[in-house]
């Protein structure tokens, strides 16, 4: 708990872009025990109370409706809500190994255990969906010709399925709808190369966003992100001002 609390901390008033978290080391046993330790319960889901410390460190940016991150450039964070658990758990485990080069991201992934990757993946996978809408299975609308052969270049829906959010692998995300912005940020980090501090690491989407200029990349985004999807910002009330 205690390294939850100090990531909220940083992440909150600093928007740490490194975080060191303190470990309790394990007790002594007593000479007079046995050399047979009794069986550890294994880990359930979080209880609500303990749930709601573990995404506190994620609403400060994913739950505020176009809240704005600005590394490397400036662009608005992206929308998990009703993203796909499996996504989130192979994100956030990116973010820890560093495969997802991300200061702030790996300090909050770090202080997490597997069993918190896990509640805080599912919590979002669900939040917000008693108002989704279903997403149809072709996309809302068309792409233009250019926007087209890009498509077909890159072979988006042989992974991210034909309307761009049911996508083949649960371990891959939907995109329908997701901030253009946030996906050209993305996109590009995946041509990046032998930079500490910004980058992702996968080969399937290095070769193909190696494929494009940056101004396709940008038509590529532009387009995914204006199509309907199911993923939301759900706005976290203490961080919400109505406006009525």
């Amino acid at each position: 708990m205690n390294k939850l609390l100090n990531t909220l901390f940083a992440v909150s008033v600093a928007c740490a872009t490194s975080l060191a978290f303190a470990q309790t080391p394990p007790a002594t046993a007593p000479a007079q025990a046995t050399n047979v330790a009794p069986a550890t319960p294994a880990a359930g889901p979080a209880s609500p109370k303990s749930l709601e410390a573990k995404v506190a460190m994620c609403i400060g940016c994913h739950g505020i409706v176009g809240y704005k991150s600005s590394f490397p450039e400036v662009y608005r964070v992206p929308q998990i809500a009703g993203q796909g658990a499996k996504y989130i758990a192979a994100a956030l485990n990116a973010y820890k190994t560093g495969d997802r080069k991300h200061p702030t991201m790996r300090g909050i992934a770090e202080s997490l255990t597997d069993q918190d990757i896990a509640d805080i993946s599912t919590y979002y996978e669900n939040l917000g969906r008693s108002s989704r809408k279903a997403v149809a299975e072709k996309p809302s609308r068309e792409p233009n010709a250019q926007v087209s052969a890009l498509l077909q270049k890159a072979a988006c829906a042989s992974c991210h399925g034909a309307n761009m959010s049911k996508p083949i692998d649960p371990s891959y995300p939907k995109i329908a709808g997701q901030y253009a912005d946030y996906l050209f940020v993305a996109l590009k980090s995946y041509k990046m190369e032998n930079n500490p501090a910004s980058g992702r690491n996968n080969a399937v989407m290095g070769a193909i966003a190696k494929q494009f200029s940056n101004a396709e990349l940008k038509a590529l985004s532009n387009y995914v992100g204006s199509l309907e999807g199911e993923m939301q910002t759900v706005p976290e009330p203490r961080f919400h001002r109505s406006n009525h």
